[in-house]
Order: structure tokens, then C-alpha cells, then sequence
């Protein structure tokens, strides 16, 4: 098949020539792809107009053949000002870029968000790959930027900082740096601080956020009004989906009003539950600090008679953080997760499986992450459905809940003395700076979101996609949760490697009705690898 694809963006794609009969496949871009037109055209200087989708036209040799190649554009600040002029980027004469074969990334160059496809099977949506453009819509002398950093910690959140003022300023000259102090509300009620490179130099040697944090304060209204007060016209935003809905919010009122203001999202949780990228900053880092927290439990257990320990571990709706560091440890005898339900009693129970591997090695080690078993908590203890300032239903403790109710059966009706040693590392993980990979990691998240914003690309999102960064709509990050799928590999892996139950065959007469539930999905699911 041959195919080439134009589009008012980038121009014709090279191919090579089509012998056969053509016809024309019409593919979407949610995008300004017309943006290197004159802007003064008729159906562009409508601002209505300019948001429309446009086609990308590609050629195909057989008319029968489609191959589903769509392009998934990120909005450009040219969207609704057609007028904007465009620069040469200052990185084509600086040094550090001077041995790069390829400093600049071309318009058609785009990451695959699915890698394996069939020889017949559509080849899917596509991103904008991450990286410096040719020409920027800013001038360094113009471009004040600001930082803000919300929600809860991970490491990671300096070194992003750090990132964004170092690249900022060494790349592009930009000198008018703010960080905005104490998340979303910071804008309209603290004071701002000036960010250079030498301010920031050692933060990533340190846990936490360098700007403080906090949870909910978003006022959109406000938000905007001191933007457009202060003459911000660079929003960099680090949080998580709740953080990034807010970032999405306020691109639209600055686009509503018209504003040259690029806004940038870096997307944060420690739990990585982020969709679409590959996995999120300080990840790698939590489930390296979660082996300490195994270990530890480990060695007191391994060290009494009948040791039983229990580790919570972050993990609100996503498992994540418990499944890997599970399959690192090799610690761990059991693995329970907010995706999998579970049950205590009968058999093939969490209590039959716990005897069973105290008679057959005298201890066990349980990873449990802070979202499993929360439907078993609200039935044995009086449900809270409050949540907290970031919309997040407020949590019971599952690991006190197991603990106890693992000392109860086995003290009181098996008559079986144990010792049960609980950790909750969870503050710990969170508050140490990051490790060497995240670091690396968010190096390359902090300079794409800068070169992306130079470039005038604004309500987007940056992360890696199939081992490729790029710019990424920020609705598509925050319209779903990124969770364990039981029906991939990687579950089955974990199940491999603990030979732990999977709790899917279980007696009606206790607790079974969540097991069957959980098999009728499953059954229903289209099974799939990792």
C-alpha cells in the first residue's frame, strides 16, 4: 500500500509514487493544523471557524483499505489568534543543540499509542511527538512563566521545578520565572516567589514541593483574572487528574477571553493512575522505597513463630504501586488490590491461604494497597462518604481493619498464637526526593512541556507514550483512570509469582456475591497482555 499524507500543517508527507488508482481517506485532527497558512484566509479569521476539526487527507492505493491512522492534535494558541507572529527558535544557535543530527522535530513526526497491531488492524490514534519546534510563538524578552504545583506529594515535584526554570532560562533566555505558592489558591491568595536557576539548584536534592502544595482552591474566575493581571503568559501546572482538570478549565477561559497564554499540564501521581502515558513521575521511586517497607516486615516476621505481616501501601484505585513492588520483592505471599476483590472466609479465603502458608513456612508477608477491600470495610464498619478538598472519597483504613480481623480468627477461633507486625510507609514514600530514573524522567517531562509552550501549543498534557514523549490533549488524561486490568499478564504474572489465590472461586454463603460479580466481568472481558 502506498501512502501519503498533507495536510494544511506540515505540507505533503514523502512517499512513494501510487501506480494504482487512488482515493481520498479523510482523517481528523483535533487541531489548528492550518496554523502555517496565512492567517489572514477567510475561514481563519473566524474564531468559531478556527476551532473546527480539519481534515488530514491521506492517499491510499486500495479503496477497499482503511487503516484508521487518525492524528489526536493538541490545541494551538493560533487557534484563536490567527494573527499571532512566530520567531525562529533560539535552539538552532545554541551550542548544546550544535551536534544534534536533528535539533528540530518535524510537524509529522507522531508517537503511536497503540505498538502492537495486527497486519489488518487499524493503526489508531496517534500524538504529537514531544520536542522543539523550528519556529516559537514567544520572544524570550516577552514570556513571563509561572509554576504551580497541587495536590499531594511524590518525588519528583523539585526536580520537575528545577527542570522548568533551568530549561526555560539556558534554552530559551527566559528570566521572568514565578512560582506561584501553595497550589491552585496561591494565585489569588499568597505571594509569589522569583525563580532562577540558582534559586532552584539544589531543590531536587530534597522530598515535598519547593512551592508548597494543597488540595482543591480552584476558582477559575480568579485564577484567569490574576493571570491576566500579572501578564502571565506561560501556565506551567504539576498535578494530578484533578489538578489537570482544573489546568483544562482554565485553558478554556483564557482561550474565551482571548488571551496569548500557554497553558502546560505535567501530570502527577504517585499511585500512577494517569491514562494514556506510559507511567507517571515518582513511580519508580515509591516501589523502590516500598522494598524497604517488605523487607523490614520480612525480617520481623521471619524472626517470630507464626509472624504475620501486614504492609499498606499507596494505592487509592489503582494497584499499581503494591503489584510492582510485589513482583520485586519476591518477600511477598500475597498481593491485594482496590481492582481485585477479595474475601476473608471458606475456602480458597484470604484465612484459609494465610494457615496454610504459616504451617508450610512459619511466616507470610501481605501487601495490601489503601483502596482494596473498602466494600468489606463499609459493611463491618460505619461507612464515611465525605471526601476531601481534592473531590477523593476519604479512605478506611484497610490495613487496621485487616489486622485486626486476621488477629481475631486466628486468636479466638482457630486458638492459634501469632505475631502481627503492621508498617505503613505511606508518608515516607511520598516525602523522599526522587531517584536516579525519575529524575532522568522528569528532566525530559519539564523540557518537552517548555518546548511545547514555546511552540505555542497551550491545554496540553506531556508524558511518555510507548517510550516516546508527547503532547497529549489534557482531556484524554482526565476523562479515566488508569487501573490493574486482572485480564492482562501482568496480573497473572504477580499470581505466578506469589501463587496466591485469586480469590475467584469462592462460596456463595460468605462473601461470594462480590467474587461472582467479579467473574461475570471478567468472563465479559476481552483478554489482553501488557
Amino acid at each position: 500500500m502506498d501512502l501519503s499524507i498533507s495536510s494544511p500543517l506540515c505540507g505533503p508527507f514523502p512517499a512513494a509514487p501510487a501506480p494504482a488508482p487512488t482515493s481520498t481517506l479523510i482523517l481528523y485532527s483535533k487541531s489548528q493544523i492550518f496554523r502555517s497558512f496565512n492567517p489572514r484566509n477567510s475561514y481563519l479569521s473566524n474564531p468559531l471557524l478556527s476551532r473546527r476539526y480539519f481534515p488530514i487527507r491521506a492517499q491510499v492505493s486500495d479503496p477497499a483499505v482503511d487503516d484508521g491512522f487518525v492524528i489526536d492534535d493538541v490545541p494551538h494558541l493560533t487557534t484563536f489568534l490567527p494573527d499571532l507572529p512566530s520567531y525562529p527558535n533560539p535552539l538552532q544557535n545554541s551550542q548544546a543543540y550544535a551536534i544534534v543530527k536533528q535539533t528540530f522535530v518535524r510537524p509529522e513526526d507522531v508517537v503511536a499509542q497503540k505498538i502492537v497491531v495486527q497486519r489488518d488492524s487499524s493503526r489508531g490514534k496517534h500524538f504529537l511527538r514531544a520536542g522543539p519546534r523550528e519556529k516559537v510563538y514567544f520572544t524570550s524578552e516577552e514570556v513571563r512563566a509561572c509554576i504551580v504545583t497541587c495536590g499531594g506529594l511524590c518525588p519528583g515535584i523539585n526536580t520537575v521545578i528545577r527542570e522548568i526554570v533551568c530549561g526555560l532560562n539556558y534554552m530559551y533566555g527566559v528570566n521572568d520565572i514565578l512560582g506561584i505558592q501553595g497550589g491552585y489558591r496561591g494565585f489569588y491568595s499568597k505571594n509569589t516567589l522569583t525563580l532562577t536557576p540558582k534559586v532552584v539548584n539544589d531543590i531536587h536534592k530534597r522530598g515535598g514541593t519547593f512551592l508548597l502544595t494543597s488540595r482543591g482552591g480552584h476558582d477559575t474566575q480568579k485564577i484567569v483574572d490574576n493571570i491576566q493581571d500579572r501578564g502571565i503568559n506561560q501556565v506551567y501546572i504539576i498535578g494530578g487528574d484533578g489538578t489537570q482538570r482544573g489546568a483544562a478549565r482554565i485553558f478554556e477561559e483564557v482561550e474565551k477571553r482571548g488571551l496569548k497564554v500557554a497553558v502546560a499540564g505535567i501530570p502527577k501521581t504517585i499511585d500512577n493512575d494517569i491514562a494514556v502515558i506510559d507511567k507517571s513521575f515518582g513511580f519508580d521511586t515509591a516501589v523502590e522505597e516500598a522494598q524497604r517497607a517488605i523487607n523490614a516486615a520480612h525480617v520481623e516476621v521471619e524472626s517470630v513463630e507464626n509472624g504475620i505481616g501486614i504492609v499498606k501501601l499507596m494505592g487509592r484505585y489503582s494497584g499499581f504501586i503494591a503489584m510492582f513492588a510485589t513482583l520485586a520483592s519476591r518477600d511477598v505471599d500475597c498481593c491485594l488490590i482496590p481492582e481485585s476483590p477479595f474475601y476473608l472466609e471458606g475456602k480458597g479465603g484470604l484465612f484459609e491461604f494465610i494457615e496454610e502458608r504459616l504451617k508450610e513456612n512459619g511466616h507470610i508477608v501481605i501487601v495490601v494497597a489503601e483502596g482494596a477491600g473498602q466494600e468489606y470495610l463499609a459493611q463491618s464498619m460505619q461507612g464515611i462518604d465525605e471526601k476531601d478538598a481534592s473531590g477523593n472519597r476519604l479512605l478506611l483504613d484497610v490495613g487496621l481493619w485487616l489486622t485486626q480481623n486476621i488477629k481475631d480468627h486466628f486468636t479466638k477461633e482457630r486458638k492459634m498464637a501469632i505475631n502481627m507486625k503492621y508498617i505503613d510507609p505511606t508518608y515516607m514514600i511520598r516525602a523522599i526526593p526522587s531517584n536516579a530514573s525519575d529524575n532522568i524522567y522528569c528532566t525530559l517531562l519539564a523540557q518537552s512541556a517548555v518546548h511545547g509552550a514555546m511552540a505555542g501549543y497551550t491545554g496540553f498534557t506531556v508524558g511518555p507514550v510507548n517510550s516516546r514523549h508527547a503532547y497529549i490533549p489534557i482531556s484524554h488524561v482526565t476523562e479515566t483512570q488508569n487501573t490493574v486490568k486482572l485480564t492482562d499478564r501482568m496480573w497473572a504474572r504477580l499470581l505466578a509469582s506469589t501463587n496466591q489465590p485469586s480469590f475467584l472461586n469462592c462460596d456463595e454463603s460468605r462473601g461470594g456475591k462480590v467474587c461472582k460479580d467479579t467473574i461475570d466481568l471478567i468472563n465479559n472481558m476481552k483478554i489482553t497482555s501488557i
